[in-house]
């Protein structure tokens, strides 16, 4: 069990809590969010702390779940050292050897927007980020942070994905992938391919984590995560192997 305690000591912050709304995982539940003051900018340092105590990045906002009564919303992470592919992530890996990848800064791109929009309207149409548009993509997913980045993936010289991430001092944060949606693409899980590729580019960077964000029990749309062992998830002010 490794120790959550941050590396640096964190300066007094300013926290705020959301009202509470309807929760996007689990029906019937209600939410409540905890947000870093919007008046501090994400800074390495900062943001690298509150990541070791479950934080997550969406745009210029760092926050956690604060849910009274509940917390079903566990923070997880891959160690990659000690991660070892099953077989279905190993024929991901192979079926995937002619996908090209390039990493650049999260800037906005139109044609990752155009891609983004497509797989939003057709994956998450009973989503809250629906229906997408300029703005919200702008605002969720680029950054002019030297740690904000994207991973590009082209096949054939096409755009089929992408991937954006965050570098921090202990690893690498996956924000949020977005694919063609394309019948002749299903068979290569782009997007389990993407968490393959950021746990390698952990590896080549000698970063001990990949950071997967939440993960829900009782949520199916999270149950991809738990097919990479190991994985650890935060318990109170400590990370965990994840028993299943």
């Amino acid at each position: 069990m490794s120790s959550n305690a941050p590396r640096r000591p964190v300066r007094d912050l300013r926290f705020f809590l959301t009202v509470p709304h309807a929760c996007s995982y689990l029906p019937g539940k209600e939410a409540t969010t905890l947000f870093l003051d919007p008046q501090e900018s994400p800074v390495p340092g900062v943001y690298d702390s509150l990541s070791l105590l479950g934080f997550r990045r969406s745009g210029r906002h760092l926050y956690r779940p604060h849910c009274e009564g509940c917390n079903a919303c566990r923070s997880v992470r891959i160690p990659v050292d000690e991660f070892s592919a099953n077989r279905t992530q190993r024929k991901v890996w192979q079926r995937n050897h002619d996908i090209e990848t390039r990493v650049i800064a999260a800037r906005f791109d139109a044609n990752h927007y155009a891609l983004y929009a497509d797989y939003i309207r057709q994956r998450h149409a009973d989503g809250d980020m629906y229906p997408p548009s300029r703005e919200q993509y702008r605002t969720f997913l680029t950054l002019e942070e030297p740690y904000a980045h994207l991973m590009e993936m082209y096949l054939e010289g096409e755009l089929v994905a992408v991937a954006a991430f965050d570098q921090l001092e202990h690893g690498l944060s996956a924000i949020y992938t977005f694919f063609k949606v394309d019948e002749a693409l299903d068979k290569r899980s782009l997007g389990t391919f993407a968490i393959l590729k950021l746990i390698a580019l952990c590896q080549e960077k000698q970063l001990p984590h990949l950071y997967l964000g939440y993960w829900i029990e009782e949520c199916r749309k999270m149950r991809y995560k738990q097919s990479f062992s190991p994985i650890e998830l935060l318990d109170g002010r400590h990370w965990r192997p994840l028993i299943r």
